[in-house]
């Protein structure tokens, strides 16, 4: 049994750091997806006052960002683009 995957392109909010990734399983979440870009992206996972910075994932075609818990195989297709965006949080 053969898993189906997805090809996307990513970048960072700013667009400096981008990336095709291929392979991506579509049985697996969003969440998991954001933690692999990170990586890929080598995005900080310090802000600059040592907290830990939150990720998510915003889908350019629907204009929207995703749930972690969103399935890859529902909510994107193959060439796809995603900003990865640090969250922010007011306070």
């Amino acid at each position: 049994m053969s898993t189906q995957t997805i090809q996307l392109t990513v970048s960072d909010v700013s667009n400096q750091k981008m990336a095709e990734v291929e392979g991506i399983p579509a049985d697996s979440t969003v969440g998991e997806l954001v933690k692999e870009l990170l990586f890929r992206l080598k995005l900080p996972a310090n802000g600059a006052d040592g907290h830990p910075v939150g990720y998510h994932a915003r889908h350019e075609r629907a204009g929207r960002h995703l749930h972690a818990t969103e399935l890859v195989g529902d909510s994107l297709e193959t060439g796809d683009h995603l900003v990865i965006q640090p969250s922010v949080h007011a306070g």
